[in-house]
Parts: structure tokens; sequence; C-alpha cells
């Protein structure tokens, strides 16, 4: 065999996948299965994940933790605290201005999602400044501003008075094993 030909081939096979690659289309299909415009919505995004800048639809939703148990979390998977210094009958969040920065008011409304709780437990409460709060038991929920990720617990125990929240609405006291550092257990 030519050694000129050696070379040709791989050139040559090269050539036809950067041609082939090109000729293909990243948009959507238009009619007919033609190829259409190449689509601008969630730019960056992976296809059928929600966007992460949009806030998620309100709702709670029971979880278990490694090292807590069960808890309550919001649709977003964030831990959802009860404040001992609310109260519950009747309901009331006393937990506002500067208190509410760090600690987020769950959000309730018409698309409530409720998920692996009683329906009958869940409710809502007017805030001071006019805006509705879930409330599990008669306990307004939150969420802590210092909780990073999903399913972080850094709220548990905060002055003796914030505790995740259980499905039943009572608070979650101590880690089933106390030597666990973390959600992981590391």
């Amino acid at each position: 065999m030519n050694p000129v030909s050696r070379s040709v081939i791989p050139l040559t096979l090269a050539l036809a996948a950067v041609a082939l690659t090109s000729a293909c289309t990243t948009g959507t299909a238009g009619p007919n299965g033609s190829p259409g415009a190449a689509s601008t919505a969630g730019t960056g995004q992976i296809p059928g994940m929600p966007d992460p800048g949009a806030e998620p639809a309100p709702g709670v939703t029971a979880a278990i933790l490694f090292d807590l148990g069960p808890i309550v979390t919001d649709t977003g998977g964030f831990t959802l605290y009860r404040y001992d210094k609310d109260t519950v009958n009747p309901p009331k969040s006393n937990c506002t201005e500067t208190c509410s920065r760090t600690w987020i008011p769950a959000k309730t409304g018409d698309d409530l999602v409720v998920t692996g709780i009683d329906r009958a437990l869940i409710g809502s409460v007017t805030r001071d400044d006019g805006t509705e709060q879930v409330t599990l038991a008669g306990w307004p929920l939150y969420r802590n501003a210092k909780d990073a990720m999903p399913g972080n617990t850094g709220g548990q125990g905060v002055d003796g008075v914030w505790f995740p929240a259980k499905p039943d609405g009572t608070k979650v006291l101590l880690t089933a094993d106390t030597w666990q550092a973390d959600d992981l257990g590391i």
C-alpha cells in the first residue's frame, strides 16, 4: 500500500466526521420534521429540568433525613422549621422584621403542593405584613436562609427555639445518632 494513502484515509474520515457534525442542527424540529430555529428559552439548561432561577411552587413535603428521621421540606427540598415562640391556637407568627430575614416564612397559595403529609394538618396564617404563611398543625413554618443546600439542617436547635418540623407538626428534638456531623452522616 502506498504510504500517502495511509495518511489520507484518517484525514478523509476526520473531515467526513466534521462535515456530518456541522450538518446537524441543535434547534427544535419545525413543521413536518424540518429543522427549526434553535430555542432561546432556558438557555444553558438541561431539557426537561426546571429553571434553577425560577421560584419553586409553594409546598410542603415529608422527607426522611439520615440523621434526623422524618422532617418537612419545601418543594425545593429545603428544611422547614417551626419556632417555639409562635402560637398555635390561634396560629400567629412572632418572627417578624429582622427575624424573618434569617427565618424566611414558607409561602402558601392556591397551588400549594402537599406530599406525604395529612392535608387536614395544613393551614395558613396572615402575618403582620399581610402575607400568607403556611402552617402545619397550627405552627407557622420557616426556611433558614443559612441552609445553603436541600437537606441542610443548620437551624436545628438554634437559640433553643428553632427546630425542623416533623410531618405531624411536632418538632425534631435530637438527631437519631448524635455523633453524625451532617445530613449525609459524614
